[in-house]
């Protein structure tokens, strides 16, 4: 039996197909596929950020366009396209040092990454606490190193605040922009940077009240109320336990509490 085709002015079913496979592409689909990157003002100069359709990917500081479009490059394999505009919340973000409703894209992080950004996410500004800290917030409170390996990967420093996160014997630590930028950074957020030089050079990690009988890490916004004549100072949370003092509720200078 012979195989005919359509019957004149039928459509053809390939036609039809072929007809589909021409049709526009949806309007959002470059944007799942590539990240767009802006040149932003912020506490550093020379700030760029990479985001996505979920949210702010990637920040980074000192960078020319090239530089900065091979490293966002090399960690998340995907291409970068100009932005006309940063995304809505960036700016106010960088200005107060607080996210506020900015969208984050950590997609790519371990479940331990992922967990001390979270814990550096809650210091905040004006204050600091050390890796330990971040590692009990985690749930990995011997993880101390660990801490210190996963912040040294933040993606959008900044904006999670690891500048806020110091070394446990109190001194200010490395940062990725440098020891000089964290420096800067903290003493614009208004830390006494040359008292806690001090502090960690006698040994003192925590002060308390003898009126209130709490001890704090010396940033914390309840150890700059207390009056020099109420202050006391403690190498560490045994020595202030065994004195009768007890752990801030809102610093936390005790025993783990998971992010």
């Amino acid at each position: 039996m012979t195989r005919t085709g359509p019957a004149e002015g039928a459509p053809d079913p390939l036609a039809r197909e072929l007809a589909g496979l021409a049709a526009d592409a949806p309007p959002t689909l470059l944007d799942r596929i590539a990240a767009r990157r802006v040149h932003v003002p912020g506490p550093l100069p020379g700030l760029q950020v990479a985001f996505t359709d979920h949210g702010v990917a990637y920040l980074r500081a000192g960078m020319d366009d090239r530089e900065f479009a091979a490293a966002f490059r090399a960690r998340f394999a995907r291409p970068l396209l100009p932005a006309g505009r940063p995304p809505a919340g960036l700016v106010p973000a960088l200005r107060a040092g607080r996210l506020g409703g900015l969208a984050l894209d950590l997609r790519g992080l371990s479940d331990f990454e992922a967990a001390v950004l979270r814990a550096a996410a809650q210091i905040p500004r004006g204050q600091t606490r050390p890796y330990a800290w971040v590692a009990r917030r985690a749930g990995r409170p011997k993880a101390v190193r660990a801490v210190g390996s996963a912040l040294g990967r933040n993606p959008v420093p900044l904006l999670i605040p690891c500048h806020r996160v110091t070394r446990s014997d109190g001194t200010l630590g490395d940062y990725v922009f440098g020891e000089d930028a964290k420096e800067r950074l903290l003493r614009a957020e208004d830390v006494d940077v040359d008292e806690a030089a001090e502090l960690a050079r006698r040994g003192i990690r925590l002060v308390g009240s003898d009126t209130t009988g709490i001890v704090c890490y010396p940033t914390c916004g309840d150890a700059r109320r207390i009056t020099p004549e109420h202050r006391r100072v403690f190498r560490d949370l045994a020595a202030a336990e065994a004195a009768g003092y007890r752990p801030c509720l809102h610093c936390g200078p005790g025993g783990p509490r998971p992010a």
